[in-house]
């Protein structure tokens, strides 16, 4: 199994959905997951290019296709986050309730959140970590 033909993160159908009107609304977007305080255990959305990365304090997990839109979201998580989960794969969802004030669907009532789960034997191989 090639890790080219694997994602490390995901996303519901209902995070899709808000992501086509957050998209609407603010343009191209992007998440970021820093494992900090102010809900750091909670992917921010930001619009594209507002949250600065690097190469070397962010890793960049992928991108979510998301039907409807131009382009694909990336999805970076800091590198010492990363450290805490690179055994795991990534589900983006939404669940009511207020999130941070930092991250654009704040204003909507409700709130991305992570779901996870351990990878299989066959993710670690083909992600060279076992």
């Amino acid at each position: 199994m090639s890790s080219d033909l694997l994602g490390r993160v995901d996303l519901t159908a209902e995070a899709a959905e808000l992501l086509r009107r957050l998209t609407a609304q603010h343009g191209p977007l992007m998440f970021h997951q820093s494992g900090g305080c102010c809900d750091g255990s909670s992917p921010m959305c930001y619009p594209a290019g507002e949250f600065m990365t690097s190469e070397t304090a962010d890793v960049h997990l992928g991108d979510l296709a998301v039907e409807g839109l131009d382009a694909p979201v990336p999805f970076w998580m800091s590198a010492a986050q990363y450290e805490y989960w690179k055994h795991t794969h990534l589900t983006v969802d939404v669940v009511k309730g207020r999130g941070s004030g930092f991250s654009v669907e704040a204003p909507e009532g409700v709130r991305f959140l992570i779901r996870s789960r351990l990878m299989t034997e066959a993710e670690l191989r083909a992600f060279g970590l076992v």
